[in-house]
Order: structure tokens, then C-alpha cells, then sequence
């Protein structure tokens, strides 16, 4: 759907003339979000860690009262790969929940308009059905390496659905597929596949490699949405939406993890020949999320999958490359 029948919708929430708060402002969703906002034609506030840290109730309600938005976006967390996950389970799930407790809360003490909550694909069951129906929560066990996590923003989405049935909050949270793009993470041993593979071929094709290695057989299958759009879809989300169910946001088609790695190699220009290590897990078969509901709202991913990897690139040139 072109830009032209969205602005067509009868929008249910402006955010024309609103002061806005977008919560982590400096994360990849969150500067996204503040790049996307900007032709809204509304006032966006953001907070320092020296403003108030998120984690601590009295800093956030002391801004909060101070500043007194009447829309936020909350994509704030503490996040990190399984390593990060498994090292320090304790603070993903403490901070994660002080920060969702603290920013809903103070929301609604304040008397915010609507807020939007983002969540996060792992709060589905591992063996959920493929594709990840909004209902498949809470239908079986998660996946252990990032429980923690997982049950942190359940514990969010489950927050907005509370504030919302006793006081009519206007609370409502997004799910996002595997995100990427401009302001990743890059770091090897925490980033996720799309940065690792950016920075893998990159760094081989700088040594003049003749191959690159890649875990398993290639065959898995993986859903990804540029950051911009994600933002998109969330900007669309609290200006159209308004329910009780959390909303998967995703692109609503894949592909697999071989594809991944060559379109990436070409975008970065690495030449060189792809070797599949069998010895190495291919881990989850599929993973995609069912994005009905989004798109029966009118909405759908503007930015094709080579043209993301190309802008993520341009950004790790600029920003962390030697």
C-alpha cells in the first residue's frame, strides 16, 4: 500500500501537535523511531541516562510529572545475545521489568494518551506453529537461552492489557520480527546473524579470503524487517490501532539463511566461496511471524530486503569499520 491510501485512512490517534516520548532513544528501534517521527509534525522528548534511569521508579515519575507527554513509545530495554542472556539472566530480567514497570506506569499516572510497548519475537513458545500466530502465547515452554527476557516482556505486554481493562488506558504493544539496519550492533560474539554476516564478509573480503564459512546446511529459514520500517509500522500501529491483543510486526515472508548470506556478500562485495559446516547446528527450521493483523490495518514494509542490507552496510562503514 502506497504512502498516498495510508494518509487516505481515517486515523483513530494524531500525533499532530503531541509531545512524544520515545524511551531508549539511542537503540537501533529507538533512534529509528525519532528519525520516522520527525514528519509527524509533533514534539519529540527523549531522556538521557542523567534525565532518569529508566530502572528506578522515582527518576521516572520525577521526569514523567516534569516533562508530561501525552504519547510514548516504549522500545527501551536491556537486551543482548544468548551469551549475554545466559551470563547475566538476573539483570534481564530485573532491568527489563523495572524499566516496562516504571515508563507504563508513570504513564499512566501522568495521564499519557496512548502508549505503544515493544516487545520482542521471543516471547513465543519454541515449537510455536510457523507462522507465529499473536495467539500462540503462553501455549507452551519458551526457548531457555532467553527466558528471561521472554518473561520479562510478557510481563510488559500482560502490564498494557491490565492498565488498559482496569483504567482504560489507551496501552497497546507491537511484536517485532528479527530487526536491522543503521545503529546495530556489530560485535561478534553478542550481535545478531544479519550484523555478524555484514562484518564477516566484510572483514574477508578486506583480507582477500577465498571462502567463508557458515554454520549448518543454510537451509533454515528466517524473517527480517529493516528498523525503518519497523519504526513505520509502529508509528502506523499507534495512530490506527487500539485493542487488547499485542500486534506482530514483520514482514510476512522469508527466507533462507544460504539467500541471506549470498545477498549479503553481494552487497558488501565479497567474492569468495560459501562453505556450509555441517557439523555446526542449523538450529530452528522456520522462524516467521503471521502479520495478518498489521497488514489488514493498511500497512506493509516499504524497504526491500537488498536495499536494507545496503543502507545497514552504509552505516557500518560510517560507523564501526576501520
Amino acid at each position: 500500500m502506497t504512502k498516498k491510501v495510508k494518509q487516505q485512512m481515517k486515523e483513530t490517534y494524531s500525533l499532530a501537535g503531541k509531545r512524544v516520548f520515545v524511551a531508549g532513544h539511542r537503540g537501533m528501534v529507538g533512534s529509528a523511531l525519532v528519525r520516522r517521527l520527525a514528519s509527524e509534525g509533533c514534539d519529540v522528548v527523549t531522556a538521557t541516562r542523567q534525565d532518569a534511569d529508566l530502572t528506578r521508579q522515582e527518576e521516572v515519575e520525577r521526569w514523567m510529572e516534569k516533562t508530561r507527554p501525552q504519547a510514548v513509545f516504549a522500545p527501551a530495554a536491556k537486551v543482548g545475545g544468548i551469551l549475554a542472556n545466559e551470563t547475566y539472566p538476573a539483570e534481564f530480567i530485573y532491568d527489563n521489568l523495572m524499566i516496562e514497570a516504571n515508563i507504563i506506569n508513570s504513564a499512566h499516572k501522568v495521564g499519557v494518551e496512548k502508549l505503544l510497548f515493544l516487545g520482542s519475537s521471543c516471547i513465543y513458545p519454541k515449537m510455536a506453529p510457523q507462522p507465529i500466530p499473536e495467539d500462540a502465547l503462553l501455549t507452551g515452554p519458551l526457548e531457555p537461552t532467553n527466558e528471561w527476557y521472554a518473561i520479562a516482556k510478557i510481563a510488559g505486554i500482560k502490564m498494557c492489557q491490565a492498565y488498559r481493562r482496569q483504567y482504560g488506558s489507551d496501552f497497546i504493544s507491537a511484536m517485532p520480527t528479527n530487526l536491522y539496519g543503521p545503529g546495530d550492533n556489530y560485535n561478534l560474539e553478542t550481535s545478531h546473524v544479519i550484523p555478524a554476516l555484514i562484518r564477516k564478509a566484510h572483514e574477508a573480503k578486506q583480507r582477500g579470503d577465498r571462502e567463508m564459512t557458515i554454520w549448518g546446511t543454510g537451509s533454515p529459514m528466517r524473517e527480517f524487517l529493516h528498523v525503518d520500517d519497523a519504526a513505520d509500522a509502529m508509528v502506523h500501529l499507534m495512530k490506527n490501532y487500539s485493542d487488547d491483543s499485542h500486534v506482530n510486526v514483520g514482514s510476512g515472508s522469508d527466507l533462507t539463511i544460504l539467500e541471506l548470506v549470498e545477498t549479503v556478500n553481494e552487497v558488501v562485495g565479497f567474492t569468495g566461496k560459501i562453505v556450509k559446516d555441517s557439523s555446526k547446528p542449523d538450529g530452528t527450521p522456520r522462524k516467521l511471524m503471521q502479520a495478518d493483523k498489521l497488514l489488514s490495518l493498511g500497512w506493509k514494509p516499504a524497504i526491500p530486503m537488498r536495499d536494507g542490507l545496503r543502507d545497514a552496510y552504509k552505516w557500518y562503514l560510517q560507523n564501526i569499520a576501520d
